[in-house]
Parts: structure tokens; sequence; C-alpha cells
């Protein structure tokens, strides 16, 4: 089946599927009676470029040493030069009747053919192409492990003169493979990975060189340096592995983040029916090339086994399911290593082979039976956030009586227990008023439960709760958010003091009095320091960081990465502390402490990107009054400590305040609010050095009231300015508006007399109000199908018509596009599964959906021009960008389908999820198609959302303009 994991592949098979398009359209149209023309030119023309691809196909062959390919190309060639033989055979007999009906058939399996063919010959070679970068990954990989016995100075030096070559060309092989895929988090999962790498590079040569500087000058923190090295080519192995992962990818689901655990299931689970006849093949074959086709459909088939087991709501089936692959996977390993080495008709071969087989259909069985029991639970997956947590809660709170499979129930309790989990790291009145919150959202969701599971779901008494209860819940969310701010505005304060203080720790003078005790001290403060921060910056993504996927995902990374390096320096420290005079020791040091502080700066600024500026200024404002509270309370008594200590904490809040504004600024385009930020951050940072200089002589005599006086002038100089860098920030992100109005309170139990009817009007009649204004195809958007559950393509295209109905599209290009998109893709669906229309349409229908896909992207890159935050504007870009490519995708699958439609009697696929053919091919084919269409919707999705929210910044004098006004809500 077609694969568009790269740009070269995708552009290849273009042009071919629109000339296949145009024969499947030829052939539909003589199956209503028409004479088929004359086909010879065109043919011929085909005839010469598969003569040509199968040339330098059999001569790459002839060249390499890839065994895979030599078993993986020639099939694909054959059947290149077989469709080429049919479409020949068909325009010859079609010159003598064009109306032969044998003609036509071998036309549409010509075109079949050459389409496919030429799909597995590229994929074979590009495969071919991986496998060279995955050597080279390996090569570097096996440098990495004899790490252990490079043991002097002069190893060292040949380790690195060989190591630097093939760590060069892997660096440069992958990059440029990045810079060839299609789907963007392939790409960003390489880069990120590749990027690790590199940084490690300097850190593992300087690893190695303090273990053996650390271990020829007597010994002491040898355990340390050998720590620190094995740690470097551990994380240095585990990236490469990852490059190794993603290379081997083709596929991604735009949506997994946000599909829930069922649909995910049932994704690998035809996964494993669609791989396990090619796994079977390798099974049976004792001279099948050990990496080929059949060895990774085994692998993958127990990768999507793992991804069930991963999300049973069983522990016995996650457990059964487990143990299982973990069995298979030690036999294949033990299979393809016989094979390697030819004994692949051994007894213990086949015995192995033999027992591989039974067991994958042992597992396809637990796997089937994980997937019902999920089903029959009814248990659906909660949102990964707590805004997403909410939103799920509302929607049964909407209409508690529906059954939600107690997905919005518990929705409810976990933003609940996440605002426990955020109560237990705070302190005083703001503790106990979360706390009671959230006992009294918890009280009002048991209530509504009981009267729920009592079928009173639709109750007055249900209604009356569910309304107080979608008020606890927003005043809850609203709650965490504040807390986090303030946690956010107090961890984050300094970031770099307790480094600092164990850097001086580490290298102390011999001679200093309590040098030990100090170190372990300050190595402690550093350790609970970080932990701090990355737990904080995790409860950020958790409930802070709305929804956003790649943010949330970003900052739980370098979060592992935080936990993962402070250790690590620790040891560092240790090695440095022990031998001060080792300027190997001095320089890892400074190398650890510049990893650990690029990648705490990093989590520092997703943290600031995930909270919002305004409340963040607020928090900031508020903890520096605590200070002057704190810091009057040490003057009144003479506490000169307390007076450094508090004021220090001032100007460090100040300063927070100056780099969050200044980011505002850095991330804007709009020259007026660059102007007024510039201003105000300056004369809030003119008023820091005064303060501090007060402060320091205040803190030298506490007693001396003219030194109070001065410092607190300064001190109100420095509040009046973060102030008025607030109400600069606010002008521009004014507070977020609820989505929809608070419902109207129940008037089913209100009664009031009527009042007198008014007399009739004796003069004229007034004249009748305009009707209201609508959209065109309202009437449309009101009438969309409902999807069943065995109609995935119908179900995307129906979440994106949920996501842009709630819009109006009248001056609003985007909305309008998205609406047609969301019709056309139901339409396809019903074609797809043979409702109606030919091929010719279905084709048509993908066309279509493909010049939507082009107008959206097009409609959403000129609003991204036209916005001034760039932080929005390159989120826009980066969701829209992917959309043409999933189109023209789109496009070629259809194309393929269309071949097939009518080529077989249909009949159900084993889990009913969309009408198959009986071929493998079709059912491939059909599944490619419901990825695809599901990846476009959910892309769509993501641009609407993004849109929106970049059109609060368009230019003013831009003369752009585009209208988002939301419908009535759910009540109306």
């Amino acid at each position: 089946m077609p694969v568009f994991h790269t740009k070269t592949i995708e552009s290849i098979l273009e042009p071919v599927a629109q000339q296949v398009s145009k024969l499947v359209i030829l052939h539909e149209e003589a199956e209503d009676g028409n004479a088929m023309p004359d086909l010879a030119r065109p043919v011929q023309a085909v005839k010469l470029a598969v003569d040509n691809l199968v040339r330098v196909g059999r001569e790459t062959i002839s060249g390499s040493e890839d065994q895979i390919l030599k078993q993986d190309m020639p099939p694909a060639l054959d059947r290149v030069e077989e469709a080429s033989s049919l479409l020949l055979g068909a325009s010859q007999m079609l010159r003598g009747d064009p109306f032969s009906v044998p003609a036509r058939k071998k036309l549409i399996e010509g075109s079949r053919g050459i389409l496919q063919g030429t799909s597995a010959l590229l994929l074979a070679f590009d495969e071919s192409e991986v496998r060279k970068i995955i050597r080279i990954c390996k090569n570097v990989l096996e440098y990495l492990a004899i790490t252990e016995v490079v043991e002097n100075m002069e190893d060292l030096v040949t380790f690195v003169k060989n190591l630097s070559p093939i760590l060069t060309k892997m660096t440069k092989e992958v990059d440029a493979r990045e810079k060839e895929l299609t789907h963007q988090v392939h790409r960003e999962m390489l880069a990120r990975s590749l990027e690790q790498v590199k940084t490690l590079t300097p850190v593992l040569i300087s690893g190695i060189k303090i273990f053996i500087t650390t271990k020829q000058q007597g010994g002491r923190g040898t355990p340390q340096a050998q720590e620190n090295r094995d740690f470097v080519v551990r994380k240095m192995s585990d990236e490469i592995h990852e490059i190794i992962r993603v290379l081997q990818l083709t596929t991604y689901d735009e949506d997994e983040w946000e599909a829930d655990d069922l649909t995910v299931m049932k994704k690998a689970q035809s996964g494993i029916e669609g791989k396990m006849k090619r796994a079977a093949d390798w099974l049976l074959d004792p001279h099948a090339v050990m990496g080929g086709v059949g060895e990774k459909s085994v692998r993958h088939i127990l990768d999507d086994a793992m991804k069930v087991a991963e999300r049973c709501v069983s522990p016995r089936d996650r457990e059964d399911i487990t143990r299982m692959v973990d069995n298979i996977t030690s036999m294949v390993d033990g299979l393809a290593e016989l094979r390697a080495n030819d004994q692949g008709n051994s007894p213990q071969a086949v015995a192995l082979a033999r027992g591989i087989q039974q067991q994958l259909g042992q597992l396809q069985d637990l796997v089937k039976r994980a997937v019902a029991n999920n089903e029959r639970s009814e248990v659906v997956k909660p949102a990964h956030t707590v805004t997403g947590k909410v939103e799920q809660a509302r929607r049964w709170l909407q209409n508690p009586g529906m059954d939600d499979g107690g997905l919005g129930e518990e929705a409810s309790r976990l933003v609940v227990a996440e605002g426990r989990r955020i109560a237990a790291s705070l302190h005083g009145p703001e503790r106990g008023e979360l706390l009671h919150l959230c006992d009294e959202t918890e009280h009002l969701t048991n209530q509504l439960a009981d009267l729920c599971r009592k079928g009173m779901g639709n109750s007055p008494q249900a209604k009356a709760i569910a309304r107080n209860l979608a008020d606890k819940l927003r005043e809850l969310e609203n709650k965490i958010q504040s807390a986090l701010v303030n946690q956010v505005a107090d961890d984050f304060i300094d970031i770099a003091s307790p480094l600092k203080q164990l850097s001086d720790a580490a290298v102390a003078p011999m001679n200093m009095p309590g040098r030990d005790q100090n170190f372990d001290d300050k190595s402690r403060k550093f350790e609970s320091h970080a932990q701090k921060l990355a737990n904080t910056a995790k409860l950020v993504a958790a409930a802070g960081a709305g929804n956003n996927k790649k943010t949330v995902q970003a900052i739980d990374t370098t979060a592992q990465q935080i936990n993962d390096l402070t250790p690590q320096v620790v040891r560092a420290a240790t090695v440095l502390f022990m031998n001060p005079q080792n300027q190997a020791s001095a320089e890892h040091f400074e190398l650890m402490k510049k990893q650990w502080t690029d990648n705490m700066e990093k989590l520092r600024g997703l943290v600031d990107e995930a909270t919002d500026t305004v409340a963040f200024i607020k928090a900031a404002e508020e903890g520096i009054r605590r200070d002057t509270e704190r810091t009057e309370d040490a003057i009144k008594h003479g506490d000169a400590p307390g007076i450094v200590a508090n004021t220090s904490n001032i100007a460090r809040r100040a300063n927070r305040v100056l780099q969050v504004a200044q980011q505002e600024a850095d991330n804007s385009e709009d020259p007026g609010f660059v102007d007024r930020v510039g201003a105000a951050t300056e004369n809030l940072r003119s008023s820091i050095a005064p303060m501090v200089q007060n402060a320091k002589i205040l803190a030298s005599n506490p007693r001396d009231p003219t030194a109070a006086n001065n410092w607190r002038k300064a001190n109100n100089r420095l509040i009046d300015g973060v102030k008025d860098v607030r109400h600069v920030v606010e002008q521009e992100f004014p507070p977020p508006q609820d989505a929809f109005p608070v419902p109207p309170p129940d008037m089913s139990q209100l009664n009031l007399d009527a009042p007198p009817r008014p007399p009739l009007p004796t003069s004229t009649v007034p004249p009748r109000p305009p009707p209201p204004e609508t959209d065109d195809e309202d009437e449309t958007m009101m009438h969309f199908p409902m999807p069943q559950a065995n109609q995935p393509i119908m179900m995307a295209a129906h979440a994106l018509h949920r996501e842009v109905k709630q819009w109006s599209s009248k001056d609003n290009e985007i909305i309008a596009a998205a609406k047609r998109m969301a019709l056309l893709m139901a339409k396809l669906s019903q074609l797809v599964r043979g409702e109606g229309g030919s091929k010719k349409d279905l084709i048509a229908t993908a066309k279509k959906i493909a010049e939507a896909s082009e107008e959206v992207t097009k409609l959403a890159k000129l609003l991204a021009r036209e916005c001034t935050d760039k932080r929005m504007r390159t989120n826009l870009l980066q969701v829209c960008e992917r959309i043409p490519t999933i189109g023209t995708q789109l496009k070629i699958l259809s194309t393929v389908k269309a071949t097939m439609l009518g080529a077989q009697e249909p009949v159900p696929a084993p889990d009913g999820s969309e009408i198959a053919c009986g071929s493998e091919e079709d059912q491939e084919a059909t599944e490619m198609l419901v990825g695809n269409a599901q990846n476009l919707m959910q892309s769509v999705r993501e641009t609407v959302r993004a849109a929106e929210a970049a059109s609060i910044k368009i230019r003013v004098d831009s003369g752009y303009s585009i209208c988002w006004s939301r419908r009535g809500p759910w009540y109306s």
C-alpha cells in the first residue's frame, strides 16, 4: 500500500495517481455504455517509464549488498512489469473492440498494479536507505559500548579520533533524513534526539577524561566519576536508539493524544490482524532474510499488542498480554539469530517458528478479549489536563441524564484529586480555601452521581445540582490556576542560587572548618530545590497548560531531564570537591552545570509560556507586598538578616516581572505594545538598584529611621513600576471570556400571574423586523449525518463538524471552508463504504477535499501573516502546513481505493470498523484511507482552534478582518 512518509515518495506517487485516476474514470464511463478511446499513446508512454524504472531498479539491486533489498524489490519490479503488460494488452484489445469487457478489466487491474507496484518499489528502496543510516547509528553505539575500556589518555585520544568521523556522518545523515520526512512530529523527534546527542558529546569526552585522571591521581571520587561517565553513555545510547526507532516510522496518528483508549486499542487490533499473514509467511520460510518485511511484521504485532496492554481496564488482560509479548520477543530473537547463522532449517529453528506462530494466534485472542472487556466496561479515557477534564465534566452536566460511560463523573473527581494534590504543596489560608472548594465539588459530584444511578438524571433536583456543580468546577479550575501561578511565582523566583552555592562549596579551601558538612548541606539543598522546580513544572503541565499537547509534553520531558541531571551535577561536584587540583574535574563540573542550567532555563521558559502573563505579574506584585511587610517586621525587630533576605526576594521578583514582560515584548510585532512595554520595564529596571542600595544601607543599621524611610520610598517606586508593567500587559491581554454565558436558572417551578392583555393597536401596524442573518449552509449543517460506531471516517468528519458548528461562517472564510470539508468527508465515508456513488464520485470528492485543504491552509497562512504574536503565528503555521500533505495523500489513497471498488463482493471487516472487500490489499487500503481521513480532520480542527486564538492579535492597520461569532449555547 502507498506510504507517504517522505517528500520524494509523495512527489513521485502523486502524478502516477493522477494518471491512474483518469484511467479509472474512463473505465467507469465505459461501463455506462461509452466506447473507450484509443489508449495506445498514453499506455506506450507508461510502458517506456516503467521500462526505465525497472532498469534502474535492477541496476540498484545488482549494485547493492543489502540482502533485504534484494529480497523485497524484485516482487515490486515484477508487479510493475506485469501491470504494464496488462495495460498494453488492454490497449491492443480496445483498439479492436472499444466496448471489450475483458479489456476494461485488464485496464483497471493494470492501473492498480502500476500504483501499488510503484509504491512498493519506492518503499523497498527507502527502507534500504534507512537501513544504511541505522547501520551508521549502530556503529556509534558500538563505539559508545567500549568506553569502559578507555583507561588512559592515549586510549581517549584514539577513542575520540575513531568516534568523531562516524558521529559526524551519523549527524549529517540523520539531519538530511529529518528534512525529507513529511510528518512534522517525526521531524521534531529526530531533531530533538540529534540535538541531545550533539550536546552530550563534549560531556561524554569530559566524563571519560575525569574518570581517567581521577583514577590516576589516587582514586578519590572515582565511583562518582564512573557514574557520570556511564550516565552520559546511557543517555547518548538512549537518544540514538530513539533515532533508530523514529527512522523506521512511516505513519502517525494526529489525534492519538486526544483519542480514547478504546479507539487506540481497536486501531492496534486492526493493525495486528493486517500483519498476521506476512508474519506467518516469514515464519514458514527458513531462508527469510533477517530484518525483512516478515520479521518487521512480527515485531510490529508485538508493539501493537503492548499498546493494547497499556490501555487495558483489566489487570489480568494487561498481565497476560505483557507476558505473552515477552515470551514471543525472546523466541523471535532466538529464531532471527539461528537464521542469521544459516540454521533456519535446524530442528530448533523449525520448532521455534512453529511455537511463535502458535503463540501469535493466542496473542491475537488475548488482544480480542482485552478489547471486548474494555468495550463492555464502557470506560472512556479522561483528558490529559485539568482544562480538558473540566470540559468533559461540563458536557456531562449539560445533560446529566445521558449515559456517557461515567466519563463526566470521573473527570469531575479527577479535577478534585488534582486540586488536592496542588493544595498539598500550599501553605496558609490558600491551602484551606482550595481544600474546602474540593470538598464542596466532591459532595455535589456524589449527589449528582447518586441521582443518575437511580435514573433521576433529568429531574429538576439533578439539573439544579448540575448547575451548582458546573459553577463549582469553574471556580475550582480558576482556584487551581491561581494557586499554580502563585507557586510558579514563588518557586521560580531564583533558579541559580542553590547551584552557585553548591559550586562554591565544591571549591572551598581544604582547610575550611566544616567543609564536608557545608558541602553535604549545599548538595541536599540543591537537590531539594531542583526536585521542587521539576514537580511544580509537572503540576503546571497537568493543571495549568490548557490543552496544548506540545507544551504539556515539552514540560514533562524537560522536567524529567532535570530529575536525571540533578544527581549527576552533584556527583560531578563531589569529584571536584575531592580533587580540587584536578583541572579536568573542574571543566567537567562546568559542563554539567551548563547542561543543568540550560535545561532549567528551558523549563522556566516553558512554564512561563504555559502561565498567564497578567496573572503571573499580579502574583509577583502580591509577593513583593508580602516581602515588604516582612521587611517592615524585620525593621521593627532590628533583624538585619531578615532585611537582606526579604529585600533580595523583592529584587528577584521584580527581575522576574522584567523577564516575563520582556518575553511578551519579544514575542510581539505590535510596535505600539513593544514601545509601551519598553518604557514600563525601563522604569521598573531603574527602580531596582536604588531599592537594593537603600536596603544594604538599612541592613547595616536597621534602627536608622532615615535609612528606613529612604528604603520605603525606593521600594514604593519599585512597586509602582511593577504596577505600571501590569497595566501595560493587561491592556494587551484582556481577561478570557467564558465560551458560553452561564446557563439560565431552572424556571420550571416558577409560577407568576399573567399580566393583563394590552389593548389592540389602533394605528398603523409597525413594520415586520428583518429576518435574522444565517449562514448559507446552515440547513445542510443542521442535517449532518450522525455517525455509527462502525463508521470511523464519518466519526472523524462529525468531530470536525462539532468543532466548527459553534461558529458562524459569516465573514469567516476559514470556518466556511472547514464546514465544507466536514460535509465532503461525510460524503467520502459513504462512498468508501459503497453506499451509493461511483469511482468517479470517490475520486472527485477526494480531489475537492484536497482543494479545500489547500484553501484552509492558504487562509490560515494569510491570517498568520497578520498576527502580531509570534508564538500564536508559529503554532498556526505548524498545524496548518501539514494539511496539504495529508490532502494530497488522501487523493492518492482514494485512487487506490477506486481501483478496487467493485472488484470483489464486499464483506464486513472482522471488527466491523468499515466495509472491506475480501482481498487483503483492499482491506489495507481502506485502513490507510481511514487513518488518513482521521489525521486530516484532526489537523483542520487544530487549525481552527489556532486561527481563533491568533485572531485576537491582528495588526490594526492591516485591513485584514475575520469575524468569530459564536452561535447560541447548548440551552438556547
